[in-house]
């Protein structure tokens, strides 16, 4: 796993920024999106699998936290644009970047856009995974009801030291998340800021609009998008790619709003991401060997685990999950293996 060097700076209206720089190669700046904590985010189960220190691989790879999270200056309320582009601003100022890639993910795509048209002279290829140029709300009566539901989750118990109301939402951003990756998701969201700043967050995210903007965008673009992402569906992607020139839009296969590590969806993402961007030769997924040879690939799964979860109960179900993932992970270790994906109640 790739080392992180934190460091700080202020923006124009005087918020210390934290941000991270990992790897070492040309520039590569990831924007900031939902929430994030520089530190925590990287106890992600299986994070040198993971998009970000995959592609720390071949980058001087920047992430940072944006204003009201994370490490950086809290209790802000402000979460508009203007305010998002000032600390990438001073992000990229304080490294004295002159030119750089951008990546930018779910919330952090209008920011990167914003970015992009400001400052085109600087920014030499531009990558938008799982986001969208405007918030569209449901009309659905049902739909709108449990949005709402969703939204009061950060007002009722976004603090709590028990996880059920950010459940709420690791279930549409990390559906096919080991338990131990939707218990991470859950402490991430706690620990990144408490539920008034969540609320003000979401509530921003709703008035973004930069459809005017993105026909206006000059920067090489790649637009990403997951068939099933849940977070941001599928037609935001593409209603995307097609409001900027020339952009270039690719499709994958999964249901993740955050790519999980190792997942096929992720090793697609890294391969496309890195062909574009025209560093080195694609990520290798982890499983693969390099110069040839014969590869090894197990599958486990438990044989009749939802009768095991009827009969003695959600809780202890999981503890023989917890004990099957050790065994297995270890027999991993030993034998230099690496894990390519959780299936929930197996192993592959």
């Amino acid at each position: 796993m790739t080392e992180q060097e934190i460091r700080f700076c202020t923006t124009s209206d005087g918020v210390s920024i934290a941000y991270g720089i990992s790897g070492e190669g040309p520039p590569l700046v990831h924007v900031t999106g939902w929430s994030s904590h520089l530190e925590f985010s990287r106890t992600m189960p299986g994070f040198e699998h993971s998009m970000f220190n995959l592609l720390a691989q071949r980058h001087r790879f920047v992430r940072y936290d944006g204003r009201g999270f994370g490490l950086s200056d809290r209790g802000t309320k402000d979460f508009s644009i203007d305010h998002k582009v000032r600390d990438l601003e001073a992000v990229v100022d304080s490294l004295q970047l002159d030119q750089f890639a951008i990546i930018g993910i779910s919330e952090g795509g209008p920011t990167a856009m914003t970015y992009s048209h400001r400052h085109p002279e600087r920014v030499t290829k531009l990558v938008l995974t799982g986001t969208f140029a405007k918030v569209v709300l449901p009309t659905d009566e049902a739909e709108l009801a449990e949005f709402r539901v969703m939204m009061m989750a950060f007002q009722v118990g976004w603090e709590k030291g028990t996880p059920e109301y950010r459940q709420l939402w690791g279930a549409r951003f990390v559906p096919d998340g080991s338990p131990e990756i939707v218990a991470w998701f859950n402490e991430m969201g706690r620990q990144a800021c408490d539920g008034a700043t969540m609320m003000a967050g979401m509530n921003a995210v709703i008035d973004i609009d930069v459809t005017q903007i993105a026909p206006e965008i000059r920067v090489p673009t790649l637009v990403v998008h997951a068939h099933g992402d849940r977070a941001v569906p599928f037609e935001r992607g593409r209603e995307l790619a097609s409001l900027i020139p020339g952009a270039r839009f690719v499709p994958v296969e999964g249901n993740n709003h955050i790519p999980l590590p190792g997942d096929p969806q992720t090793m697609r993402m890294v391969q496309v991401i890195e062909e574009f961007l025209g560093v080195g030769a694609p990520a290798t997924p982890p499983a693969a060997v390099s110069g040839g040879g014969l590869v090894t690939i197990l599958f486990t799964d438990m044989e009749g685990s939802t009768a095991l979860t009827q009969r003695v109960g959600d809780d202890r179900a999981q503890d023989h999950v917890r004990q099957h993932n050790t065994i297995v992970r270890e027999a991993l270790k030993a034998h230099s293996g690496n894990e390519i994906k959780h299936t929930g109640d197996g192993i592959m």
